[in-house]
């Protein structure tokens, strides 16, 4: 496995990310610890270092599992938590990214982790109730504490990130390297406006459900699927698969170019990711669907192959982004020079 340098800071992870959502039985489905661990080790064996959690996974016993599975080589492991979302206590301050519940929650998170600091600590959600300013400010507090080495943020609007970070970049606190969203070729809707944010600020991307809560499996469109796994995703996921034509349409095409390339699925849609600089995270119940997710870097997919993977799964960036590709506003703007310039700070894409 090769690995990449996470937004702008010098921390080498793996390019596929190991979840953990999937350590620990007490929401009624997952992996016990004997299985956990066993995924674990072969992540490792294949040169994972970048492992990720949260603190409300599986009540805490995802946490609590991978402290005992990182104990004898903490050094090696990028070691990603999160903050944010509460256990249900209706308690008003044992949820949100508000500073009393970010430094209770990474409290509890370093005793079940049984570690002494956290590699990238993310931001789950963002809340809309907390100022920017104390955020970022208390982001920055435990970095300066030693118990957080890195910041991340999942599951908000790039205007809010943008802010974030350009507040903490005047101010000199801790900026974001990382941002987590839902991507994948089910959900592309992130290229409007999460990508071309993370690239413009060095921002690294890692992706959940990357298999599209496992629409990208083959499992509710290829007869050759794993029966077992789809009844209990299907009881895991419920309300979470938009099996609409257009999704449907779009697992069809990846797995019509599985049965060309004689690879799985799973392997093409997180090739997919991985060959637009994002990296995936990706999680397992049973060892056999660690060894295949692991397997998509080495695929080589043709040009052609490509493109029917973006053209099925295309979306309408709309305003402005339709309007600012438009021939006469791109004619009035760069003057008819448009492609004579090489403009190597913007991308719409990773």
């Amino acid at each position: 496995m090769h690995y990449k340098l996470l937004g702008k800071s010098g921390l080498r992870v793996s390019e596929l990310c190991l979840g953990t959502m999937t350590f620990g039985e007490d929401w009624g489905w997952g992996s016990s610890n004997e299985e956990s661990q066993k995924i674990y080790h072969l992540f490792r064996e294949a040169g994972g270092n970048f492992i990720d959690t949260a603190n409300i996974y599986t009540n805490g016993t995802s946490e609590k599992f991978l402290g005992d599975f990182i104990a004898s080589e903490r050094e090696e492991v990028v070691l990603a938590t999160k903050y944010t979302d509460g256990f249900d206590t209706n308690n008003p301050n044992g949820g949100g990214n508000h500073r009393k519940n970010m430094v209770q929650s990474v409290e509890s998170s370093l005793k079940r982790l049984n570690t002494d600091y956290i590699d990238l600590l993310w931001l789950h959600t963002w809340d809309f109730m907390t100022p920017a300013e104390e955020v970022m400010r208390a982001f920055d507090d435990l970095v300066r504490a030693g118990k957080v080495l890195y910041i991340g943020i999942s599951d908000t609007p790039a205007w809010v990130i943008s802010r974030c970070n350009t507040l903490a970049e005047l101010r000199g606190w801790t900026q974001f390297i990382g941002l987590q969203i839902e991507y994948s070729l089910i959900q592309r809707t992130p290229e409007r406006e999460l990508l071309p944010m993370a690239h413009t600020l060095d921002i690294g991307i890692t992706a959940w459900s990357p298999l599209a809560s496992g629409l990208l499996t083959g499992k509710y469109t290829n007869s050759n699927g794993d029966g077992e796994s789809r009844r209990l995703d299907d009881e895991m996921m419920e309300g979470f698969v938009d099996k609409s034509d257009r999704n449907l349409t779009i697992a069809r095409t990846v797995d019509l170019i599985a049965e060309q390339t004689e690879y799985s699925t799973s392997q093409i849609a997180l090739n997919w990711l991985v060959r637009r600089g994002v990296i995936p995270i990706i999680g397992a119940r049973k060892v056999s669907h660690i060894k295949d997710n692991l397997a998509c870097i080495d695929i080589k997919l043709s040009d052609k192959q490509i493109s029917e993977l973006n053209k099925a799964s295309q979306i309408e960036l709309g305003f402005p982004h339709d309007f600012f590709e438009s021939d006469m506003v791109r004619n009035l703007v760069y003057n008819g020079t448009f492609d004579k310039i090489d403009n190597h700070r913007y991308s719409q894409l990773a």
